[in-house]
């Protein structure tokens, strides 16, 4: 479904944010990014969401090749980015291009993330926590095929942060979304994905993929996932690069 081709992004000043990335993603799949810090991580989604047009290499989806926005992606960042003037109920439709049916998909997503009674509030008068179910619910009332997330829940606390990794499950059970989500906490992946990238470097390149072949849902506790878990902490480690 969406297959990045020989992709590397090299900026102004001749630094390369990444190289010569290949990736083939299934459709419902869910693909964990993880890596060291600068290693280009969130520039990759901004190609892929198409916000950063400055790319060698190709980005397609079905087959198609993709150069800019694209309806098929929706795109979620570390912080809300809400609207302080507008209510939930018109932050999350404001992206949409018809007014048709703009409050009753609103609402059908208030739900879909559990802010019913919400729908009147303003951004100021929510917990970090619901504005970032109300962030997912602006990504998802567009009915994109690809979510791409760039640590959605890294500035939560550990409950809330376990609250929204279960709505983000529940939310790809439901519309099979594919998802792309970098993050820095290795249990995260662990407990979301279907495989693990792990980029490395300056710039940055798939230094190895991990398939956890547990269904979901997991269990936070597994012990499969626990011995993963180390493996993953050894192939961030630095010191392993000129080893492998």
């Amino acid at each position: 479904m969406l297959a990045i081709e020989n992709v590397s992004r090299t900026f102004s000043n001749g630094e390369t944010g990444f190289k010569n990335l290949n990736l083939s993603v299934k459709k419902g799949e869910v693909i964990g990014i993880l890596g060291t810090s600068g290693c280009g991580k969130s520039t990759l989604l901004r190609v892929l969401s198409g916000l950063d047009e400055h790319y060698d290499g190709q980005v397609k989806i079905d087959g198609e090749s993709v150069t800019a926005v694209h309806e098929k992606i929706g795109m979620i960042f570390q912080e809300p980015r809400l609207l302080p003037w507008l209510k939930v109920r018109e932050n999350i439709p404001f992206g949409l291009k018809s007014d048709e049916h703009k409050t009753e998909k609103a609402l059908k997503y208030i739900e879909s993330v559990g802010l019913n009674g919400f729908e009147n509030h303003y951004p100021k008068d929510l917990s970090g926590g619901m504005a970032q179910r109300v962030a997912i619910a602006r990504a998802l009332v567009t009915a994109p095929e690809i979510l791409l997330l760039d640590e959605p829940f890294s500035a939560l606390d550990a409950f809330t942060k376990m609250q929204l990794q279960d709505l983000l499950l529940a939310i790809w059970q439901q519309y099979h979304s594919t998802i792309l989500l970098v993050t820095h906490d290795i249990d995260e992946a662990l407990y979301l994905c279907d495989r693990i990238l792990i980029l490395r470097g300056q710039p940055g390149e798939i230094y190895e993929e991990l398939t956890i072949p547990k269904l979901k849902p997991r269990g936070r506790g597994d012990a499969e996932l626990a011995k993963m878990k180390d493996q993953i902490i050894k192939l961030l480690d630095l010191s392993q690069i000129n080893n492998k």
